[in-house]
């Protein structure tokens, strides 16, 4: 249902049927595919559905004081081309990575523990945060302070599998970190599984309100964040049916 894939089984789907009595329809659903085509690749489509993800959290306050840990989740190292080249290959949200090294300098005593591990169909001994450990390592990260969690392989089991393995005591603060757009589901996601964590949001896809009517003079920008968007709003739907999250896009808790 990405709108990539989307627009191509269309596309292919018009061709098919120009090709039997129903060439009328054919044409016209080729006509509306390469409209969608635009809307998505050069309009402020994406935009509009990114900007409510990326400011449902604003930035985390430190105000409040030292965190007792901070939580990185995976999605910026490409597991199979990281086995293939035998060296970790950051894919994108490198933001995931950059920022929890910057934290674990300015507050020494926070645990760190990164949770990652296969997003494959097929499991694989590739496991995120076996190639993400050197690159923090890399970035001044201690390999003493650095906790992996290698066996998830989606946001939920990301929380439970954390959960377990930090065993957060009453009254600690952790922070977590991942994409602006991917936070509304993982705070929704931890919340559910009785983790209290704190937003620490990165790796923003837009500018902020001022872009929301911003179109793109290149289409891979506009079909890329549309992409993002609509995959996001589909998981956070998909995990509330299945009782995973309390809320279809949750917010930042009431003081």
């Amino acid at each position: 249902m990405l709108p990539i894939n989307l627009l191509v089984e269309l596309g292919i789907l018009s061709l098919v049927l120009m090709a039997t009595r129903f060439a009328a329809v054919g044409r016209k659903l080729a006509a509306a595919t390469l409209i969608l085509l635009a809307l998505a690749a050069f309009s402020p489509l994406g935009n509009l559905l990114l900007y409510p993800l990326e400011s449902r959290f604003p930035p985390w306050d430190p105000s409040h004081g030292a965190p007792d840990g901070i939580i990185v989740l995976g999605g910026s190292v490409d597991t199979d081309l990281s086995a293939a080249h035998h060296t970790p290959v950051v894919s994108h949200a490198a933001d995931r990575l950059f920022a929890p090294a910057e934290l674990a300098r300015r507050y020494p005593n926070a645990r760190i523990i990164f949770t990652g591990g296969t997003a494959n169909l097929v499991s694989t001994d590739a496991r995120e945060a076996d190639y993400s450990a050197p690159i923090l390592e890399n970035l001044g990260v201690p390999k003493e302070r650095l906790i992996q969690e290698r066996n998830s392989r989606n946001t939920y089991e990301n929380a439970i599998f954390t959960k377990q393995l930090v065993t957060p005591r009453p009254g600690e603060r952790w922070i977590l970190v991942t994409s602006a757009f991917h936070m509304p589901r993982s705070m929704g996601i931890f919340r559910k599984a009785g983790f209290n964590v704190e937003a620490y949001p990165v790796d923003w896809r837009m500018g902020g309100r001022d872009d929301l009517f911003s179109f793109t003079n290149i289409g891979a920008d506009g079909l890329g964040r549309t992409d993002v968007a609509v995959r996001e709003w589909i998981g956070l739907l998909a995990y509330r049916l299945m009782g995973r999250t309390d809320e279809l896009l949750p917010a930042p808790a009431k003081d």
